[in-house]
């Protein structure tokens, strides 16, 4: 009898052991999307936002993750500007996936909102908006082929696309796998809300796109 309590307290032992060495080698990612989903449920959705992005690692579960972010922007912290690039990315990642056509309904819906807010309040139907959404979008084409036909001299001589001088105060950053504008200047201001200066300093790389690759240097502008 006593040999079967030595053996069951051995047994007991071991799997505690086993769930321990479990959490302490879970994926940090793993660890932060945890943390997001019950920062969000608390109804503290800036921790979430933190905690979700800190969950973006590159692998297919991402894509979940840029949706969850994107909800979080549009419906809780009303920012249809950071909502859109999260369902963007989302459609990068999982162009075919669950949400799919649910992000790009909602894509539709911030480009208008954005539109609206742009006018300064001014009255707007559904169709000034849509038209002036049409008017932007074919300037921003013709914007980015003019100044694809000024940087195309340098590509041909070069093979790829010319990085800007770094400006005074200015410095360098790698691209690494997961990393988006947003995390990217959450990391160097400590806010998301500057991923648009990086992506204007980094016109040459970018193309006026948010498509990040690893290995790219990217020029973060100073504060």
């Amino acid at each position: 009898m006593k040999a079967l309590s030595r053996w069951l307290f051995v047994i007991s032992y071991s799997l505690l052991l086993l769930s321990g060495c479990e959490q302490a080698f879970q994926r940090p990612s793993v660890r932060a999307f945890d943390q997001a989903e019950k920062n969000e449920k608390e109804g503290d959705y800036h921790a979430a936002v933190q905690f979700y992005e800190a969950a973006i690692d590159g692998t297919p579960k991402s894509a979940d993750v840029h949706y969850r972010l994107a909800l979080i922007y549009d419906d809780k912290l009303g920012n249809p500007l950071a909502a859109t690039h999260h369902f963007q990315r989302y459609l990068e990642m999982s162009p075919h996936g669950a949400h799919a056509k649910d992000a790009r309904e909602f894509i539709k819906q911030d480009e208008l909102k954005i539109i609206t807010t742009l006018s300064k309040g001014a009255f707007m139907t559904q169709d000034d908006a849509a038209r002036l959404k049409n008017d932007n979008l074919e300037l921003r084409r013709q914007l980015t082929e003019i100044r694809a036909q000024r940087t195309a001299p340098a590509l041909a001589a070069t093979g790829s696309p010319v990085q800007k001088p770094i400006p005074p105060g200015a410095r360098t950053y790698t691209v690494q796998s997961g990393d988006t504008l947003a995390s990217i200047s959450r990391k160097h201001f400590k806010t998301a809300a500057r991923w648009k200066d990086i992506q204007d300093a980094n016109f040459n790389v970018l193309s006026g796109t948010v498509k990040l690759k690893p290995g790219m240097t990217l020029i973060i502008p100073g504060k």
